[in-house]
């Protein structure tokens, strides 16, 4: 039987059995190329592009762990400037002995107080304006310290519309009026 086959083999063209040849590997190299070589080329690419989204997450990452450090001392800066301004904020139990306060400047400025009238509070973003209306006479000078006073007090207290006239023709006392304007946060 063996010798058959190979007889048959030799009776067959030169050409014919390098056209079975190349065949055959041409048949072998496509079976493998469609079930080996194929799926493993696509899982590769799969896991490249998945490598490089990998690594772009660590550079990001890379990148916030160099600026969590700067971010954490910001952080910590903001909270200590924003509970300076909580401290420059009177809160609503406060708010009447800073008023009082307001009028001992005025009196050790030697001022007269003529009017001295809280008006209503004005809600803005995260504060509350408290606005009080005065009135004071006295002489230039004195309003002038008694302004000074106020600005250097602790808690912020801003003088707005300021009006000052003589109390009579050509008289050093003034009579003045202005808004005194004291804030405090929305939370308390």
């Amino acid at each position: 039987m063996q010798e058959s086959l190979i007889e048959k083999v030799e009776k067959i063209k030169m050409l014919y059995r390098i056209l079975i040849l190349a065949g055959t590997f041409l048949l072998l190299a496509s079976v493998f190329v469609f079930l080996v070589y194929l799926p493993k080329a696509e899982k590769i690419s799969q896991t490249t592009k998945e490598i490089a989204g990998l690594q772009k997450q660590i550079n990001k990452a890379r990148i916030t762990i160099k600026d969590l450090a700067k971010l954490e001392k910001e952080e910590a800066q903001v909270d200590s400037q924003f509970k300076e301004a909580l401290r420059l904020l009177p809160d609503k139990r406060e708010i009447p002995s800073l008023l009082r306060s307001v009028t001992q400047l005025g009196n050790q400025s030697n001022l007269k107080f003529r009017l001295f009238r809280p008006m209503n509070e004005r809600p803005r973003d995260f504060f509350i304006e408290i606005p009080v209306s005065v009135e004071v006479s006295g002489k230039y000078h004195n309003v002038a310290l008694f302004f000074d006073r106020v600005g250097r007090m602790k808690r912020i207290i801003n003088i707005l519309n300021v009006s000052m006239v003589p109390e009579k023709p050509l008289s050093t006392k003034l009579k003045t009026t202005c808004e005194a304007i004291t804030f405090r946060f929305k939370g308390n």
